[in-house]
């Protein structure tokens, strides 16, 4: 495959754990930030190769073996932000873009031994689930923080968003993965929450609440 047709596979990947449904054409343009016409023209080519399902008009999704190209891909990436993050004490923020460029290594041995270099880690740096050889993903029971009631006491294993913005600006409040919050207050005027991060008060938007992931 070539490296558009990756991205492509794995922009599928993700809007389908979104959706759980076919995924449309308007939705992969905008992810890819591309022209309909133009994912249209890439549909057709994954559907030659048996990596999609793709009837005009009625979205798209991805066949088993064009699952798995994606999962090998998301395998590769989180990998790579692993090692970044672990072994070249890159920030979280920092790491996206380049593991966007390595992702692409076609060596599985490489991979492999890699996997095994970092102990078989099950989630990367940002608390997302690292599919093993055979694509097989640990899913862990999670919740977002907006959903949380007061008093209750949860450890942030995530983030929705992955954005270098919203990964700094936790940085700045001292929240990390593994940091312990518990809900102090809500405001209804603007649905704010007041809560304790390792015992440091804070009240962040419901913007930011509904960015983090509790268990």
């Amino acid at each position: 495959m070539t490296f558009s047709e990756e991205n492509y596979l794995k922009a599928i990947y993700h809007l389908t754990l979104v959706s759980n449904s076919e995924v449309s054409t308007n939705a992969i343009a905008e992810m890819m930030e591309t022209k309909a016409s133009s994912v249209t023209d890439m549909l057709k080519k994954l559907a030659e190769k048996d990596l999609v399902n793709y009837k005009k008009y009625r979205g798209v999704s991805l066949t088993e073996p064009g699952k798995l190209a994606a999962k090998m891909i998301v395998r590769k990436h989180r990998l790579w932000e692993v090692f970044l993050v672990e072994k070249l004490d890159f920030s979280w923020d920092e790491v996206h873009d380049i593991a966007e460029q390595l992702e692409h290594i076609k060596s599985e041995k490489l991979i492999n031994k890699l996997d095994d270099f970092l102990g078989n880690p099950t989630e990367d740096p940002h608390g997302d689930p690292i599919p093993n050889a055979e694509g097989q993903i640990v899913k862990i029971e999670k919740h977002l923080l907006s959903e949380l009631e007061v008093n209750q006491i949860g450890i942030c294993v995530g983030v929705k968003d992955t954005s270098s913005e919203f990964l700094k600006y936790l940085d700045k409040q001292g929240i990390a993965l593994g940091s312990k919050i518990e809900v102090v207050g809500k405001e209804s005027f603007d649905l704010s929450v007041r809560i304790k991060v390792d015992e440091k008060g804070l009240s962040i938007s419901n913007k930011i609440a509904s960015n983090l992931y509790i268990k």
